[in-house]
């Protein structure tokens, strides 16, 4: 199976399905960190390329509800953000996962097919991660950890633990190899 993987610097989703034996390719403006098999470029150039699915992470700098306070500056942005997300979810491949946190994808294209915790997939973290589903059944939870009341990324107020620094939202916006391995597990079949 040919698969896309959008948006993907990290190489985790890619190599998931690589490991199965699939013909996987991340595509970025940056460089993979793992030097995989990799296409740096703007997603949108590779859509038509014969793709049998993706799974698309798109920033969501923009679209993200925890910067709601923000959105009255950024209106341009957030439009321009919409509009690739919505091009992602049209593009010609029959199988399409896009996944975001919780974000105004919901109110101004349609409401999420799933929301799902990294702790339903062997992580005892939490962050509560939206998708978008075209052609592909709901992810199903792999391994569930019990509720801790708090999880290893949080603080005493629920906040992330993860402080300020230049690569924050990188370190924040690598999947976790548990839900990598769940979707090339269950969507990875012909």
């Amino acid at each position: 199976m040919r698969v896309l993987v959008g948006c993907e610097f990290s190489g985790t989703v890619r190599s998931a399905f690589r490991r199965l034996g699939h013909d996987a390719w991340s595509c970025d403006l940056l460089p993979a960190d793992d030097g995989g098999p990799h296409i740096q470029t703007d997603v949108l150039n590779v859509l038509g390329d014969g793709w049998d699915l993706a799974v698309f992470h798109p920033p969501c700098t923009h679209l993200a509800v925890s910067g709601a306070r923000h959105f009255h500056r950024k209106q341009q942005e957030q439009a321009e953000a919409l509009a690739f997300v919505r091009s992602l979810l049209d593009a010609p491949i029959a199988r399409i996962a896009l996944e975001n946190p919780v974000s105004v994808i919901s109110s101004r294209i349609r409401r999420p097919d799933q929301i799902i915790q990294p702790y339903q997939f062997g992580h005892a973290e939490s962050k509560k991660t939206c998708l978008w589903l075209k052609g592909l059944p709901l992810l199903r939870p792999t391994d569930v950890l019990q509720d801790r009341g708090r999880w290893d990324n949080q603080t005493p107020s629920g906040q992330n633990k993860l402080g300020p620094s230049p690569d924050r939202w990188k370190i924040r916006s690598k999947t976790y190899t548990g839900i990598a391995c769940a979707m090339a597990e269950q969507w990875g079949v012909d």
